[in-house]
């Protein structure tokens, strides 16, 4: 059970792993782009005691709610989470990112902004304006997949994996995305299939993206063949409608 502390309409989400060398800043930073706003992290019982820290921070912070789960459960099950607490405490937008730093929480404002005329905004790299500051190898893999399932799936879109990403909870009224059955981190991309699928009215804004200072990228080799799988599966899907 989680104490909740909602007093604003807007929610902020992260998910954490070992980000302990991370997560202060993240949160301080947060807050003093967003004050208005309400902070949800679920931690995935980090061996590095990354939830101590985001304890000892509700003392001086006020409206920081935590999960903490008893094990690793998955960045899908975090998300799916966070959307079913934001549609529970009846939050009016959520906005959900990295807890490594790589996503810059003075963009949050431009969420918001947009999240007010748009059901859906997402932050893109690739787009005119947007930057992706990866090594060169991720930043191919990246630029390029991202590429694949634009064309492959033909959808007018130029970012599909990132999580910084904003839902207005009042205008999505109809939509869950605890009802998306990909798993991993196919589950961004198949977040913004289905958003697209089903017509929601939806803004890229260009962000920059920035590779964590501290630890380790979590992102398993075997992902890449997952999204493929989840590729085809949305293909023969929408030649079959």
């Amino acid at each position: 059970m989680v104490n909740v502390t909602k007093k604003n309409k807007i929610l902020v989400f992260s998910a954490t792993y070992n980000e302990s060398k991370n997560i202060k800043k993240l949160i301080i930073k947060i807050k003093n782009n967003l004050p208005n706003c309400d902070i949800l992290i679920i931690d995935d019982n980090s061996p590095d005691k990354t939830f101590e820290i985001i304890e000892h921070l509700k003392k001086k912070i006020k409206n920081i709610n935590l999960i903490k789960r008893k094990s690793k459960l998955g960045l899908d099950t975090a998300h799916k989470t966070a959307y079913s607490f934001a549609i529970k405490n009846k939050y009016e937008k959520l906005i959900t990112m990295d807890a490594d730093l790589s996503h810059d929480p003075s963009e949050l404002k431009k969420f918001i902004r947009y999240l007010d005329k748009y059901q859906f905004v997402i932050g893109s790299r690739y787009m005119n304006g947007g930057k992706c500051l990866m090594p060169r190898k991720r930043l191919i893999l990246s630029k390029y997949g991202n590429l694949f399932i634009k064309l492959f799936l033909a959808i007018n879109a130029t970012e599909f994996t990132t999580s910084y990403r904003g839902f207005n909870l009042k205008k999505l009224n109809n939509f869950n995305v605890t009802n998306v059955s990909a798993k991993g981190y196919s589950f961004f991309m198949a977040v913004v299939i289905e958003i697209y699928k089903r017509k929601f009215s939806k803004k890229e804004i260009p962000i920059t993206f920035r590779d964590r200072l501290h630890g380790k990228s979590k992102i398993p080799k075997f992902e890449i063949l997952r999204t493929i799988i989840y590729l085809l599966i949305f293909r023969f899907k929408k030649i079959y409608e």
